[in-house]
């Protein structure tokens, strides 16, 4: 099927010579023209009130369109101007041709464009956006230097804002580790912390590839609640172990002191990871009029959390004892006393 991209079109040009021997402007035989083909509520809008209801009604003089169904009839239409001189025949001021004209005629940044609409069923916008993108690609070659394809709209808004919170994610975790390295004054123990991380990312694909969620902004912001829960819980876990390593509480090594964390951490861990569970399922099966809308971001903090606590409980506590075998420096300095 082809897309008709213009409609037809009457001109009309003007004899400007012959108008003015009749007294007449090109701008008043435009308005004779407009009352009489679109209305004279056009140019001036007159009413009429009936004293029975006090209601007015507007009253439109026109030409009847049975009445120029034809080009012959367009040049029998009478031009004048109200209370100036006997009317003139169209034909003989004006000459009339057929030609065409875009049937749309739109502006972006200034330069002319040609908006091709396309909307979204049954499927998700970066899908759409994707086979958009391919059609762009194969097509941009073949169109005039002078031409550019450009893919607006709603998909622009979906792009910045996952490079946003992609962005936003980053910057996070880079936060975190700088200020978990101020506090613990070590560029190790941050970076045991931050093991839990891959484990809640994992998690967060999972859980959106089971339930057949797509990748949205509620989802990213899902993401970001996963990671700092995960992180708060690795945190507790490397701090304990930390400290059951110094000699005032027994000098475990880092072997004995991750397995005492993870043991004795076990419950705060739990707790705080099944609280923020069981307080987004609802939210994750979308009950509820718009539920649907916020049910992305309760499935990934869920799916997160679940493999990055396991990651907390068991990697992280693998990884500290094989990454902190050095004993701590008060440590050291006990010995050598």
């Amino acid at each position: 099927m082809k897309q008709i991209v213009e409609s037809p079109r009457i001109m009309v040009n003007t004899n400007r010579e012959a108008a003015l021997q009749t007294g007449l402007t090109e701008s008043d035989m435009a308005n004779s023209l407009s009352v009489s083909l679109a209305g004279s509520g056009t140019a001036t809008t007159n009413f009429w009130l009936n004293y029975k209801n006090g209601v007015r009604y507007p009253v439109v003089v026109q030409t009847p369109q049975y009445r120029v169904d034809s080009m012959d009839d367009l040049h029998r239409m009478p031009v004048a101007v109200a209370g100036q001189g006997q009317p003139q025949l169209l034909g003989n001021l004006a000459t009339l041709s057929r030609t065409t004209t875009p049937l749309s005629l739109n502006h972006y940044n200034v330069q002319p464009v040609f908006d091709v609409l396309a909307n979204v069923q049954d499927t998700d916008l970066g899908s759409v956006s994707d086979a958009v993108d391919r059609l762009v690609a194969k097509y941009s070659g073949q169109v005039s230097k002078a031409t550019t394809i450009t893919v607006r709209g709603q998909v622009q808004s979906m792009k910045q804002a996952f490079f946003g919170l992609a962005l936003g994610i980053g910057f996070a975790v880079l936060l975190v580790y700088f200020l978990v390295v101020v506090n613990f004054q070590s560029w190790l123990d941050p970076f045991i912390i931050l093991m839990a991380l891959p484990g809640a990312l994992a998690g967060i694909l999972w859980a959106l590839f089971i339930t057949g969620t797509t990748l949205s902004v509620p989802s990213l912001m899902g993401c970001i609640m996963a990671i700092g829960v995960a992180t708060s819980n690795s945190i507790l876990m490397v701090t304990f172990a930390n400290e059951q390593r110094q000699p005032a509480l027994g000098g475990h090594d880092a072997r004995g002191a991750a397995l005492l964390a993870g043991r004795t951490r076990l419950r705060p861990v739990l707790m705080t990871a099944l609280a923020m569970l069981i307080g987004m399922l609802p939210m994750s099966l979308g009950l509820g009029e718009g539920g649907e809308q916020n049910a992305p971001l309760g499935r990934a903090v869920i799916g997160g959390l679940m493999v990055a606590t396991f990651y907390t409980l068991f990697f992280v506590p693998t990884a500290y004892s094989i990454l902190k075998r050095t004993p701590p420096k008060d440590f050291d300095r006990e010995v050598e006393a």
